[in-house]
């Protein structure tokens, strides 16, 4: 049994670009089959407590006004959020979270805002992000998800929005594993911990790079797949 037969998905649209500050605005989670089709899904709109800055907005169409009217307190959305991602993690199902540090770092820090306790996830998180920048290494072009899902045939339906964002790093990741089976399509764990490796690499990769040519003193954040609140 490979873990691409069924996969969990999770996508955030926030406030800003700090998962510690940043406030929840939308969330996506949702459960694909094996060919990579949407088998259901649930999307939040928070009313995050905060102003949306304009520059957020603009990325996901979420005004403040728009939050304030349509969406629900963002206690009770994080609430949610954590039950279907703590059901997630409490019957191994793989979850698919593109570029994992920040999403499930917002999701940690806004569950310690409101006073809820953390999802229980395993080692069973697959981020194609850290993935594709290992077996791909030397692939030039930048690596959004965007970019990514048009390398793999992905089509991203609806770019910066929670649901879209989700269900094509899903396919990717089933993309991921199908052209790089040896390396991909293993026990779950194994990759879980593969993808601890890889992220430390890349990150030391990253640090010698900027020591070199901009900045001795440079550190690179550490921390797969969520950063140390």
């Amino acid at each position: 049994m490979s873990w691409t037969d069924r996969i969990a998905v999770f996508d955030t649209e926030t406030t800003g670009t700090d998962p510690r500050e940043a406030r929840l605005v939308t969330a996506f989670v949702g459960m694909l089959g094996a060919d990579g089709e949407i088998e259901r899904g649930t999307d939040w709109l928070a009313d995050p407590g905060v102003e949306i800055p304009e520059a957020a907005a603009e990325v996901h169409g979420i005004t403040t006004e728009m939050a304030r009217e349509n969406g629900e307190p963002a206690a009770e959305v994080v609430a949610k959020v954590r039950a279907a991602i703590d059901w997630i993690g409490r019957h191994g199902v793989p979850l698919v979270v593109y570029n994992a540090p920040f999403d499930l770092t917002l999701l940690a820090a806004e569950c310690r805002r409101h006073g809820i306790d953390l999802p229980a996830l395993g080692p069973q998180v697959v981020d194609p992000l850290v993935i594709d920048r290992a077996v791909d290494r030397y692939r030039k072009g930048k690596r959004t998800l965007g970019d990514t899902a048009a390398v793999y045939g992905v089509e991203l339906l609806d770019a910066h929005d929670a649901s879209g964002d989700a269900v094509a790093a899903g396919q990717i990741a089933l993309a991921l594993a199908r052209k790089f089976p040896d390396q991909v399509d293993i026990e779950l764990e194994r990759l879980h911990a593969q993808q601890v490796e890889w992220a430390e690499q890349s990150a030391a990769s990253f640090e010698d790079y900027m020591r070199r040519e901009r900045d001795p003193q440079f550190t690179a954040e550490r921390g797969w797949p969520a950063r140390p609140l």
